[in-house]
């Protein structure tokens, strides 16, 4: 019994030792997809399309109250900036400046006397003084009466085209009421819709340029305007752009137009871009695996992440020359210098290439 005891025994250590053995030899090496750096690409030009617009659309009315008694303009018609386009009835107002100048003129030839008067020292200088003041005063009310006359005409702020006539002669209007809405065309937009991805590119762009029916398939240089601040509710940022004026006079509002954008294709030239799963944080830093083929070894290399673009991929730009295969994914695995098993595809049961 005590020979069969130790005999276990014996058999057991030994197979203890042998275990022990094959798991020292056999451990597990890491099987590791490969990938290379690539440079940025060229982010050449984008199209979309637009619509033209006029500039701003504006609301004319009379700086002062009455019946109107003539609308000289039609909606459609093109008027030119300082063109007549609608009066009102102005008898009153030229019997409130007849008044205002009967006044004034007494004033005058009343302080023409008084000045003799002073000159010979037969009028106080305070009574003169009053006189002065009072031919001042009647002045101020005589140029407000002919300012309220000069009210009674309504003239095109601006050239463009009449989009409505909102009155009809013999119809009385309060100041400010809006009588013409025109359409401004000296600055003749086009508008377009951005997505989020070109937005936060904005600083790339260098030019746009726009053709149309109009345009006879030329590319027709635009000057950009404005870029809302705000996205939709789609995600979109509306871009104002504007017409040159000698081409401004060919289009309407409402005309589509194919707008294309430039961007900048060296503004990133001396980055690299590689997928975010091969970037890793390790005590404040960016690091990736590099694989060196020799030693069939992975070695920790610091990077400098500018940024992620708008493939959802990491832009390098210190730490990489671009010759290197660095490790796709599964970097917290990994250790440095250790030895790893390349795999050239994903397999069946690594979705994704993960690992």
């Amino acid at each position: 019994m005590r020979y069969q005891i130790m005999t276990t025994l014996a058999l057991a250590a030994l197979v203890i030792s042998c275990s022990g053995n094959q798991s020292k030899s056999d451990d597990p090496i890491h099987s590791v997809m490969l990938v290379q750096p690539e440079g940025v690409a060229a982010l050449g030009s984008k199209t979309f399309s637009g619509q033209v617009e006029e500039g701003r659309e504006i609301s004319v009315g009379f700086k002062t109250a009455g019946q109107l008694t003539r609308i000289l303009v039609k909606e459609g018609d093109y008027v030119r900036q300082g063109q007549l386009i609608a009066q009102l009835d102005d008898k009153d107002y030229k019997l409130g400046v007849d008044a205002a100048q009967i006044q004034y003129d007494q004033m005058k030839r009343e302080v023409a006397r008084m000045k003799k008067l002073y000159d010979n020292k037969s009028l106080s200088g305070n009574d003169y003084d009053k006189a002065v003041s009072g031919l001042g005063q009647l002045k101020v009310q005589l140029d407000s009466k002919s300012n309220q006359l000069s009210y009674t005409r309504l003239y095109a702020p601006t050239s463009g085209y009449v989009k409505s006539v909102n009155f009809e002669a013999a119809e009385m209007v309060n100041a400010g009421t809006a009588i013409i809405n025109l359409l401004d065309v000296k600055q003749m937009e086009v508008t377009i819709n951005i997505p989020t991805s070109l937005y936060l590119q904005k600083d790339k762009i260098k030019g746009f340029s726009c053709k149309g029916n109009f345009s006879e398939g030329q590319l027709i240089p635009l000057k950009l305007l404005s870029i809302t601040p705000q996205a939709d509710n789609n995600q979109l940022y509306r871009v104002r752009l504007g017409l040159q004026p000698d081409q401004a006079k060919k289009v309407t509002s409402g005309m589509n137009v194919e707008v294309s954008i430039d961007l900048d294709q060296s503004a990133e030239s001396n980055g690299l871009t590689l997928p975010l799963s091969a970037v890793f944080q390790k005590e404040g830093k960016s690091y990736v695996w590099v694989y060196d083929s020799k030693t069939s070894t992975v070695k920790q290399t610091a990077v400098t992440v500018e940024k992620m673009n708008t493939e959802g991929k990491a832009v390098i730009t210190k730490g990489l020359s671009g010759e290197e295969q660095v490790v796709k994914a599964g970097a917290l695995v990994l250790d440095n210098g250790e030895k790893v098993k390349v795999i050239a595809k994903p397999s069946k049961t690594n979705v994704g290439g993960l690992i």
